[in-house]
């Protein structure tokens, strides 16, 4: 289906294009769903590796007769998310390159290569690093007269949303890319608002982290505020001027 010129698109036409780019995006998961659905059991394995990093010997426990089938779907949908980011991502720049000069459109492949690559650094981050030190640091609590026997669904929760979180939030540099070449934000003004991201970033760890210690979310917040300090370093060296039409105060 060929869209609209975008010049030209009443708001009727623009959410129709939305729903095209939102079709396309759906069709692209529908196909990474089934690409990982043939390695479903490797997939189980590797998403339970957090766990079974601080206790080889542990064993789920589902307590429905379709849960297993459940979530072996919905590990799959998980995986074929990161499958078909890329796409996905394209998508979503296809729907707000209209909105850019003609000169600003040009960053599509940066914002899909770099989106894609920190979406699955931030899962990776969680799913190799914090995930273990949080399970350890919760199991050194059960102490000798309790057995820990984690229940699957309870755990897929627990992990899956906090590792999309996770991603999302390790866009943030890419997203400063965007906006320091379009003239939107640059170096100085990032750094002068840096008291602001300290207290962000730990507010989003407060959020995002699934235990309430301090601990843990000081874990989180430390690397958001270097990804913070990542994206002032891209806008110093890729920034461009603020363009006239920016947000007052957003300027050098």
């Amino acid at each position: 289906m060929a869209l609209t010129d975008p010049d030209k698109m009443s708001f009727l036409e623009h959410l129709d294009e939305l729903r095209v780019r939102l079709v396309r995006s759906a069709i692209a998961l529908a196909v990474g769903f089934a690409v990982s659905w043939n390695f479903h059991e490797q997939i189980f394995h590797l998403l339970t590796q957090p766990l079974r990093a601080h206790d080889p010997n542990v064993k789920f426990i589902y307590t429905g007769p379709s849960e297993a089938l459940v979530l072996y779907m919905k590990m799959s949908f998980f995986a074929g998310i990161f499958i078909a980011a890329p796409f996905l991502l394209y998508q979503v720049w296809a729907f707000i390159a209209p909105g850019l000069y003609k000169h600003e459109k040009a960053y599509a492949i940066p914002f899909i290569v770099m989106g894609s690559f920190f979406f699955i650094a931030g899962a990776a981050f969680g799913h190799a690093y914090l995930f273990p030190i949080t399970f350890g640091f919760l199991g050194q609590f059960g102490g000798q007269d309790m057995q820990f026997l984690p229940k699957i669904d309870e755990y897929w929760s627990f992990y899956s949303w906090f590792l999309l979180g996770l991603g999302v939030v390790f866009q943030l540099p890419v997203l400063i890319f965007v906006m320091a070449r379009i003239g939107l934000v640059t170096a100085g003004f990032l750094l002068r608002q840096i008291k602001w991201a300290v207290l962000g970033s730990f507010v989003v760890a407060a959020i995002l982290t699934p235990t309430p210690d301090m601990v843990t979310q000081t874990l989180l917040a430390l690397p958001m505020i270097g990804l913070y300090l990542l994206g002032v370093l891209v806008a110093w060296l890729f920034g461009k001027p603020r363009r006239r039409d920016a947000p007052e105060g957003v300027s050098a």
